[in-house]
């Protein structure tokens, strides 16, 4: 069950922390490297346990997730229009899977495996089957489906749901139309879901946070800087300072910035435009349903080259508004040029992510641009998968002649201003030379 069967709200995970062995300080969470033989402390979901306390360590899931890493880089933070030393990026891409889905997947799997589920489904534009099918084989607890809409997944994602031996059912829509289909079936068949609309998910997705933090020498940042789709991970982070806070573990929170494809701006419109506020836990449902009636009698359907964050019904929507509260936060939207230039800087300086990653940056960047972030301001943007996750929009993006870089001019992408383009010559010593020594 994920969502009150009255109400119909998505569940939530609350702890009796006054029962619970909490630490005094999270530079106790130091020591867990040290011991980092034990799995569970390797794992870079498993060594905050003390904070994600619904398992015992025998019961835990893991195949060496959260291994990731806060880069600092001035490059980029130039590009945003950052003060040196002040941009960093939290690279997801590093995971097992290659994104962040896998820091709750493996909260989700350990669940599925307390309750005894022998099969685990999920709907996904890619990176969650992705993730669900590899901890699904590497472990070897339950059987993977997945659930995609036609067309609506880019190959480098595909072929790891395959490769990992998921039984893909690729359905006539888009992704809202597979994950309604998954929830249903799911109820139906006694089948474990693995979406974000699974409350244990969103626990492992809070040690995204706790990286973040222990990379920033347990400093608490200005901003983070998160693409939103599905809102999972705004809400995890949004639930990881809330608590973080209350336990008095850290003494501020910092301000969240949820960063909107263009074409898939459900949230954005929703906060900007029609004022939807979390409310003190009573955001205003006639507006939601108002805004989705509206949308199926226009048809409109989310449209954006960020695969990963082509979503118009998210999932976690009133989640998110709390952490927007909570993190005095901001939604902004950018377009699919911005979010590919933004990828291009961040791939030109050696951090290469998927690009729905790059909303990040390129948001980050229109808040500095409109003055909401100041140059001064310590910035995480989270770089939420690998490069190789969608590898037809980079070659588009650099290689003008190519099918990709006419697909993506057909979807509006028009000024690739960081394109890095190959450069044709003969099979020709003294030509291939004479390229090399006109270079500059």
């Amino acid at each position: 069950m994920t969502a009150c069967p009255v109400s119909h709200e998505l569940l939530d995970i609350e702890y009796e922390w006054d029962k619970l062995p909490v630490p005094s300080s999270l530079r106790e969470f130091e020591a867990a490297w040290s011991n980092r033989r034990n799995p569970l402390d390797y794992s870079g979901v498993w060594r905050f346990r003390k904070l994600l306390p619904f398992a015992s360590d025998s019961q835990i899931v893991t195949i060496g997730e959260g291994q990731t890493h806060l880069q600092q880089t001035d490059a980029v933070g130039k590009y945003i229009g950052l003060n040196s030393k002040q941009c960093y990026l939290q690279y997801e891409g590093m995971n097992p899977s290659g994104s962040f889905k896998d820091n709750g997947m493996a909260a989700a799997s350990t669940h599925a495996r307390i309750v005894g589920a022998k099969v685990a489904a999920c709907a996904s534009t890619g990176n969650t089957s992705a993730s669900l099918a590899i901890y699904g084989g590497v472990t070897g607890l339950f059987k993977v489906i997945v659930f995609v809409g036609s067309g609506k997944i880019a190959y480098g994602k595909l072929s790891q749901a395959l490769d990992y031996g998921a039984v893909t059912l690729q359905i006539q829509g888009d992704f809202d139309d597979a994950l309604e289909k998954v929830r249903l079936v799911s109820k139906e068949a006694g089948i474990y879901l693995c979406n974000s609309v699974n409350p244990f998910r969103l626990e492992g997705q809070k040690t995204i946070m706790y990286r973040v933090l222990e990379g920033l020498g347990w400093e608490i940042p200005d901003w983070i800087v998160v693409p939103g789709g599905n809102l999972g991970n705004s809400s995890a982070f949004g639930k990881a300072f809330i608590e973080l806070k209350q336990l008095g573990l850290i003494d501020r929170i910092p301000r969240l910035a949820v960063i909107n494809a263009a074409g898939a701006n459900t949230l954005y419109d929703l906060y900007q435009h029609h004022n939807l506020r979390w409310n003190a836990g009573r955001p205003d449902q006639t507006l939601i349903d108002k805004f989705y009636a509206d949308m199926d009698t226009q048809n409109r359907r989310a449209n954006t080259l960020a695969s990963a964050i082509e979503i118009n019904r998210p999932v976690n929507l009133k989640k998110c508004l709390r952490a927007l509260q909570a993190c005095d936060g901001v939604v902004r939207e950018v377009n699919d040029t911005e979010i590919l230039n933004a990828k291009a800087q961040v791939g030109a300086y050696g951090f290469g992510c998927e690009p729905a990653s790059a909303a990040s940056v390129a948001g980050a960047k229109l808040l500095r641009e409109q003055g909401v972030i100041a140059p001064s301001d310590r910035v995480v943007c989270i770089l939420t998968g690998h490069q190789l996750k969608d590898p037809t929009a980079t070659v588009g993006y650099h290689a003008p002649e190519t099918d990709e870089a006419k697909k993506l001019a057909k979807s509006g992408v028009n000024q690739c201003s960081f394109k890095n383009t190959p450069i044709p010559v003969a099979n020709d010593l003294q030509q291939i030379l004479s390229v090399i020594r006109g270079l500059k």
